[in-house]
């Protein structure tokens, strides 16, 4: 588990006496079939293009990750949840075929054809919230939830690399210096989601859950759209412990919008595309 969730987890269990309620602690994993792209500019035409992360820079397609999920039920109606998932990635493209540029804190990366390229991109997601059980029946709640997505990405190149400030920039063209790595580190504004969930227990200790989460803003220079929709089955295996097998559809794309200090230079919106969709496993064990 990454350490950016250690001190969060260890908050939610030190509030459980306070709120007197039901925890439970989920750990599985997802079969996650990944998409990311990213918005950047050839250097030859000065015309923005998609970069593909798995097609383009050879980033495994198909991938089983771990995720850790904690939530709190209380005073009957009540839950707090928090979750990360985790996609790290790394891949090594021996002739590259489309050359890019990437504009990162006003410097420019130039990035030839032809040459190796080692990529990575990690992307751990958290996401966290309140619900409340509006409906309640003897054996089934269907509920509305208010929370908050956050992504921390780590982007990295290693290669042969041109490097100039984006003032230098002339006919996207860098000049001669060279370095052999880069690396981009962000975190995205938190997105705000809504959404709804509802459980329902079609034969004593197995469940049927679903939730459903949709947030979209675009605001000043920045856009971003978020998509979260869930199926699974949950069954008790004892007392304490459960299992649960469920299908995930995720998706958030996030653009900034980054300008040159030179307006006529056009260097291309810093763009994060990522979703999955596959089966899930988890166990959890409840206090």
């Amino acid at each position: 588990m990454s350490t950016r969730l250690t001190p969060l987890v260890i908050a939610l269990l030190g509030s459980s006496p306070v709120l007197a309620g039901e925890l439970s602690l989920e750990l599985g994993g997802f079969y996650s079939q990944s998409d990311t792209n990213m918005e950047v500019t050839n250097p030859n035409t000065g015309n923005n293009f998609t970069l593909d992360y798995e097609s383009d820079l050879q980033l495994a397609e198909n991938e089983f990750l771990p995720f850790i999920e904690v939530n709190y039920h209380f005073n009957e109606r009540h839950n707090i949840y928090l979750d990360w998932k985790q996609l790290h990635r790394d891949a090594e493209t021996q002739a590259l075929s489309k050359p890019f540029q990437i504009e990162i804190n006003d410097t420019i990366y130039d990035i030839k054809a032809g040459g190796r390229l080692n990529s990575t991109l990690n992307i751990d997601i958290l996401r966290m919230g309140y619900g409340y059980d509006a409906i309640q029946g003897s054996d089934y709640d269907v509920g509305f939830s208010l929370g908050l997505h956050t992504m921390f990405i780590k982007t990295g190149f290693e290669g042969v690399i041109g490097v100039c400030h984006a003032s230098e920039l002339l006919n996207n063209v860098c000049g001669s210096q060279a370095i052999p790595r880069i690396v981009d580190e962000n975190v995205t504004a938190p997105l705000p989601d809504f959404g709804v969930y509802a459980n329902y227990e079609f034969i004593p200790g197995w469940k049927l859950t679903t939730h459903a989460q949709y947030f979209y803003i675009k605001l000043n220079d920045v856009k971003g759209e978020l998509v979260d929709v869930k199926l699974g089955i949950d069954a008790n295996i004892t007392d304490n412990w459960r299992m649960s097998v469920a299908y995930n559809y995720y998706k958030v794309d996030v653009d900034i919008a980054q300008k040159s200090p030179n307006k006529d230079t056009q260097i291309a919106d810093y763009n994060i595309y990522y979703s999955f969709i596959g089966p899930m496993l988890s166990v959890s064990y409840t206090f």
